[in-house]
C-alpha cells in the first residue's frame, strides 16, 4: 500500500459493478485501452503495452483540434488483477527520461507515478487510482487540468466500453 501524501498526491476511488479481471484487461490490452483512456472529445490514437517491470507504456493522445501528444512511460510493478504501477519519469527498460522531455503543455509537464489498485467489493470491484507527483507544483498542475473530472470521465467511458463488449459477447 502506498502512503498517501495530500501535498503531493491525487486519488480517485469508485466502486464499479464489473469484475477485476475485466477492468484489468481494459488497462493492459492496447485494443481495450484505446477506446476509453482519455476523456472525449480527446482520443487515444496509439498505444503500446509491454506488461512487465521495465516494459513500455506508450500512448498518443489526439486533441479535438488534431494535435497529437505522445506519452512515454515505464511499468514498475504488475500484480495481475490487483495492482498496476507506471511512471512517466522513466522510459522502457528503466532508462531515465532526459530532463525537459516531459509531455506537451496541453497535457501537463510534470513527473508522476500512476497506481491502479483493484480489490473485491460487494458491488464488484473497488477501483482506486492514485497519482504520485514529485512536487506540489506538479500536483497542482495535474489537479488544475481536471484530474477528478478527467479520471471520472475516463472510468465512465471504460465501464460503458466493457459493458458494451459484454453485451456483444452475449448476442
Amino acid at each position: 500500500m502506498t502512503l498517501f501524501d495530500p501535498q503531493l498526491d491525487l486519488v480517485f476511488e469508485r466502486s464499479v459493478d464489473l469484475p477485476r479481471a475485466q477492468i484489468w484487461q481494459a488497462w493492459t490490452v492496447p485494443e481495450h485501452l484505446m477506446p476509453w483512456f482519455c476523456p472525449l472529445p480527446w482520443q487515444t490514437v496509439a498505444c503500446e503495452i509491454d506488461l512487465k517491470p521495465g516494459g513500455a507504456f506508450l500512448t498518443t493522445m489526439r486533441s479535438p483540434e488534431g494535435a497529437e501528444f505522445p506519452h512515454a512511460g515505464c511499468y514498475l510493478e504488475i500484480v495481475e488483477h490487483r495492482r498496476l504501477v507506471w511512471t512517466n519519469t522513466l522510459l522502457p527498460g528503466f532508462r531515465p527520461k532526459p530532463f525537459g522531455s516531459g509531455n506537451a503543455a496541453a497535457c501537463g509537464d510534470f513527473a508522476m507515478t500512476g497506481i491502479i489498485e483493484l480489490s473485491d467489493h460487494p458491488q464488484g470491484t473497488l477501483y482506486r487510482a492514485t497519482v504520485l507527483h514529485a512536487d506540489p507544483a506538479g500536483r497542482e498542475q495535474h489537479a488544475a487540468l481536471g484530474f477528478e473530472a478527467g479520471w471520472g470521465k475516463a472510468l465512465e467511458q471504460m465501464l460503458a466500453y466493457l459493458k458494451n463488449r459484454q453485451a456483444e459477447e452475449v448476442t
